[in-house]
Formats: structure tokens, sequence, C-alpha cells
């Protein structure tokens, strides 16, 4: 019996400006501020003696292991983003980018949410990714117009209030 399994649905490789702008001052920062200090507390940690008790050289290893982790997926990941730096031609549509005020239809609560690339999301500030259920049943959709969403709670219905792209 095999463990193979089918490989996992790519994301979409979209991104804004702001967020591509992030993720490269990201990766300066991973390679030239944090790894040389990490890897300068690790060779102090290793010139201690010894390595099978010491928890510090141990902390430090496995904190080099998730620096590079991350420097490697951002490595291979930024070259392959497209940046949406404009508004699409038709503004009263959703797309990318888009910030949207939408109408849960059967509670009536408001929500505000801007559509993102799946590497920027962010909960807190309303950031949804354009890959997430919700974002792409609110795709192509203009003021007023109602849609349904299946979430993980279930299908809810919407309307949409308001587009805008600043």
């Amino acid at each position: 019996m095999s463990r193979w399994r089918p490989p996992a649905p790519g994301s979409t490789a979209i991104i804004t400006r702001e967020g591509f702008e992030r993720l490269k001052a990201e990766l300066d920062h991973l390679w030239h501020t944090v790894r040389p200090e990490v890897v300068k507390a690790l060779a102090a940690a290793a010139a201690e003696g010894d390595r099978s008790e010491n928890a510090e050289y141990t902390y430090r290893k496995k904190q080099l292991g998730e620096i590079d982790r991350r420097a490697r997926y951002l490595s291979k990941r930024i070259p392959s983003l497209k940046v949406a730096d404009h508004a699409p031609t038709d503004t009263g549509m959703v797309f990318f980018g888009a910030r949207i005020e939408i109408e849960n239809i059967d509670n009536g609560e408001v929500c505000r949410y801007r559509i993102v690339g799946p590497d920027e999301t962010d909960a807190k500030r309303g950031w949804i990714s354009i890959d997430s259920p919700l974002a792409r049943a609110v795709l192509k959709k203009r003021i007023d117009d109602e849609f349904v969403a299946e979430l993980p709670g279930g299908k809810t219905s919407f309307a949409v209030l308001s587009v805008d792209y600043d």
C-alpha cells in the first residue's frame, strides 16, 4: 500500500504591489539581518563544547532551519508572482484588489473586505484570499447583485453594497 497523495492545489500566483514589496523586504531582512545574527549565535553555542546537551545549540540549529526554510520558499515564490498594479477597466465589478462591502442577507450583518493574493491575507484587516470561497463567489458581481457562497458554516446569501479600488 503506497502513501502517494495527489499534490495540493497550487495557490493563485497574483499579488498587489504592496504585498510584493513586503515579501521582498522580508526576504532581504531574513538574509541580511536575522540569518547572520543566528549564525553568529550558533557558532558561539557550538564553541561551548558538548553539543549533545547544549540547549542553546539545539535551539539555534532549529531557528536557522526555520529561517532557511522561509527564505527558500520566498526565493522560489517571489519570481513566480504576477503583480497586479492597476485597477480593472470596469471598476463597478468585483475583481482582484477590490475593496468590497457586502451584507449577509440572512442576518443583516455588513462586512468590508479586500480581495488580495494568498500570500498577503490578513483576517484582522479584512483582507481575504482570492482563493477563498467568499472571494470566488463575489468575483464579477456588481453593486446590488446577490450571490450565494459555500462557506464552512453552509451556504450563505450576500448582497454587494459597494466596490472600490483605492
